[in-house]
C-alpha cells in the first residue's frame, strides 16, 4: 500500500519515557521516526521530549515528518514537550489516551514500562470488545515483550479468551519491519456509536 493511501496516514507510537533506556532502543525509536517521515506518515505520540518517545519525535520532525504530541498538563513540568513540534495539552491521562487513539490509524508499541503496558493492554482490550480494528504491532527486540505474549497465551490456553485473540496484534524483531507489517494488516470501520470515531 502506498504511503499516500488514506487507510494509513497516522501511526501512534507507544514507548518508554526514560532517558536511561538502552541506547539501542533509543536508536531504534529514532529510526522509526525517520521511517514514518520518509513514508509520509504522521507520528502521534505522548508529547514528552524524553526517552524513546522524545527520540522518535525529534527524528521524525528532523526528517521533515508530521508530528503530533498529546500530553496532560500535569506532566509538562517533569516531561517537557518538544518546543518545535505540534503539541496538544489536555486535562488528564484519560483524555490523552482517547485523543491519541482517535488521531491514529494504527499503533506501534516499542519497549516501555508501566505506562506503555497500560496503553497496549487497553488498546487490545478495546480490540477484543470489537470497538476498533486498527492494526497493532509490537516491536520486540531480544524478546522484550515475550513475557506479555506468554501471559496472553495462558489466557487462550485457559479459555478465558478465544484463540483468535492472538490475531489482534503482530510482533516484529526488526524496527524496519514495523511499518510494512502495519500496512499488511487488515483494518475495519468503527462500529456506529462506538465513541471511537476519529477527531475532525
Amino acid at each position: 500500500m502506498s504511503p499516500s493511501s488514506p487507510r494509513l496516514d497516522s501511526v501512534c507510537v507507544y514507548c518508554g519515557s526514560s532517558n536511561a533506556a538502552a541506547p539501542a532502543w533509543l536508536t531504534d525509536a529514532a529510526r522509526l521516526g525517520e521511517i514514518l517521515a520518509r513514508d509520509g506518515l504522521r507520528l502521534v505520540y505522548g508529547g514528552a521530549g524524553v526517552g524513546l518517545m522524545g527520540a522518535c519525535a525529534r527524528a521524525a520532525h528532523g526528517a521533515g515528518g508530521r508530528v503530533l504530541g498529546v500530553i496532560p498538563r500535569f506532566l509538562t513540568s517533569h516531561e517537557p514537550p518538544l518546543a518545535d513540534v505540534e503539541t496538544v495539552i489536555v486535562a488528564s491521562m484519560h483524555e490523552r489516551k482517547m485523543r491519541m487513539f482517535a488521531e491514529a490509524d494504527a499503533f506501534a508499541v516499542l519497549p516501555g514500562a508501566i505506562g506503555t503496558l497500560e496503553e497496549a493492554v487497553e488498546l487490545l482490550s478495546w480490540r477484543r470488545l470489537g470497538l476498533h480494528a486498527k492494526p497493532i504491532v509490537f516491536y520486540n527486540p531480544a524478546g522484550f515483550w515475550d513475557p506479555l505474549f506468554s501471559l496472553f497465551s495462558q489466557f487462550i490456553g485457559s479459555r478465558l479468551v478465544p484463540a483468535d485473540f492472538s490475531q489482534c496484534w503482530r510482533a516484529v524483531a526488526d524496527i524496519e519491519a514495523v511499518v510494512p507489517t502495519l500496512r499488511s494488516m487488515p483494518t475495519g470501520a468503527f462500529p456506529p456509536g462506538s465513541g471511537f470515531e476519529p477527531v475532525t
